[in-house]
């Protein structure tokens, strides 16, 4: 695997500096235990997210993480480090979320931004579209969570 850097600052990054085939990782990203006890009360209440007892007692063995936190850890580290202030015009959808293993209290994710597809917008010419491949890693190396983002970046330069 190539690991790319876009250029140094984020304010100098437009639909161009996004390469195809370009791979960044962020991290790591700490998961703390009152975070998802507070995440979960609001968002998810299912007994496993909430419940110290009942989450022993569920398929996890413990206290995990919902799905949609895990979303939020990621969209932060990507807002962070991969979306420019300047050029980011957001994005229409994500594609094929998975969830694939829990994500716990302790656990250290990193991030992985894989560059699949850039192309420039033939309806407005002063924007690209920018498809990524997003992955979400633990601390053992396990992918704990993946899907497929589509960004609009404007373009530095219009033709």
């Amino acid at each position: 695997m190539t690991k790319t850097n876009l250029p140094a600052k984020k304010e100098e990054w437009f639909f161009e500096s996004y390469i195809q085939g370009s791979v960044m990782e962020f991290g790591p990203l700490e998961v703390d235990e009152t975070e998802v006890l507070e995440f979960a009360r609001r968002y998810d209440p299912q007994p496993f997210h909430i419940d110290h007892e009942a989450a022993k007692k569920s398929q996890y063995e413990g206290i995990i993480a919902s799905g949609w936190q895990t979303c939020a850890f990621v969209m932060r580290a990507l807002v962070d480090n991969y979306f420019s202030p300047v050029s980011s015009l957001g994005s229409p959808g994500i594609d094929e979320l998975r969830w694939i293993l829990p994500v716990r209290p302790g656990d250290k994710l990193m991030v992985r931004a894989t560059i699949i597809e850039t192309k420039r917008s033939r309806s407005k010419p002063d924007r690209g579209i920018v498809r990524t491949f997003i992955e979400t890693i633990n601390q053992h190396e396990e992918l704990v969570m993946s899907f497929h983002a589509v960004n609009f970046m404007l373009c530095r330069k219009t033709p």
